[in-house]
């Protein structure tokens, strides 16, 4: 850490599926070959999938590091969860250039805050804080009187409108509408972009230091990052709440391959604003990621197991889902 000066880094933030990581591997793909890269990335859900699917996209051989915490706002009690993966990453990385990515449901204010301590004064240099935003969801009141989604946009240098190319007409309107009566847009550059197409240049900008403080309920503290056992069953499932969202999270023994025709069909159907996961099937590794209702399915090179992450705004909508997962095993 001592030897470590003005690393230049990048706060990346957005709501629940406005594209986060798919920005992120884009902005990867522009790593220049001589710099290394680290990746804090921060999940709502506790098992993790975010770090699982960026790993299985880019390795440590490319100079590219990434370390998680799982399990809500990284940044409650105290920072310290966040700290403590932190310091770990940039000790083993010592990278050209971080990127930190809150979950959809954290708080940015209070990250920044974290960056902007004193002990980080002369590691971290804070530049752009870009804040995606999808247009559309301006026209739902569930958003935009959500003081997270409010956060995300007051505290941006650069706003993003992410998945232009599945607006309509009204919706770049009304979002410049909306961000010119909600916050100050002194200073703020704004992009329309389709498939989290950012370019390295935004990067760059200087970053405002944000001091504001916030306070959590004892349920929002944030616990250590874990490290989840199998038990003999072959399966955890681990629960999570706030925010007015829930997440259940499934972590399968890597034994286990599931028909990938089944799993696909199940998660169309799943009511929830979120779903991330990583499934060894019959057809391969596969990645699925939902939002907007809009199932996509990636193939990867490999996995350690296969998990998943639902959020939903329904509680009740996820109750159903370990019998359902179950019944996708083709072997085991």
């Amino acid at each position: 850490m001592s030897a470590l000066k003005a690393v230049p880094t990048n706060v990346i933030t957005g709501f629940l599926g406005v594209g986060k990581s798919t920005a992120i591997l884009k902005l990867l793909k522009q790593k220049p070959e001589h710099e290394r890269w680290a990746v804090l990335v921060n999940e709502f859900g506790e098992v993790g999938v975010d770090g699982a699917l960026l790993s299985a996209k880019q390795t440590e051989a490319s100079d590219l590091f990434i370390r998680e915490v799982p399990g809500g706002c990284m940044c409650c009690a105290s920072g310290l969860p966040m700290q403590i993966a932190l310091n770990m990453l940039l000790a083993r990385a010592k990278p050209h250039r971080l990127l930190i990515e809150p979950t959809g449901l954290g708080h940015p204010k209070e990250v920044l805050s974290v960056l902007a301590a004193e002990h980080y004064r002369e590691v971290l240099d804070l530049r752009a804080t870009i804040t995606l935003v999808d247009a559309r969801k301006v026209h739902d009141k569930r958003y935009t009187d959500h003081p997270i989604f409010k956060q995300q946009l007051e505290i941006a240098d650069v706003i993003i409108a992410n998945k232009t190319d599945q607006y309509g007409k009204e919706d770049l309107p009304a979002l410049l509408d909306f961000l010119d009566n909600t916050i100050d847009l002194n200073g703020k550059a704004i992009f329309p972009v389709s498939h989290g197409a950012l370019k390295l240049d935004w990067l760059t900008t200087q970053g405002t230091r944000h001091h504001q403080q916030h306070h959590h309920d004892e349920k929002d503290v944030a616990s250590l990052p874990k490290t989840h056992e199998i038990p003999s069953t072959g399966y955890l499932s681990i629960d999570n709440e706030g925010e007015g969202f829930y997440s259940r999270g499934w972590i399968f023994t890597p034994e286990w391959v599931f028909d990938a025709d089944k799993i696909y069909s199940l998660l169309l159907g799943v009511n929830a604003e979120r779903i991330k996961g990583v499934f060894i099937t019959d057809q391969g590794v596969n990645a699925y990621n939902k939002a907007d209702n809009i199932l996509t399915k990636t193939e990867l090179d490999d996995s350690m197991d296969s998990r998943i992450e639902c959020i939903s705004a329904d509680r009740h909508a996820l109750s159903a889902l370990d019998d359902a997962l179950l019944d996708c095993v083709q072997t085991r």
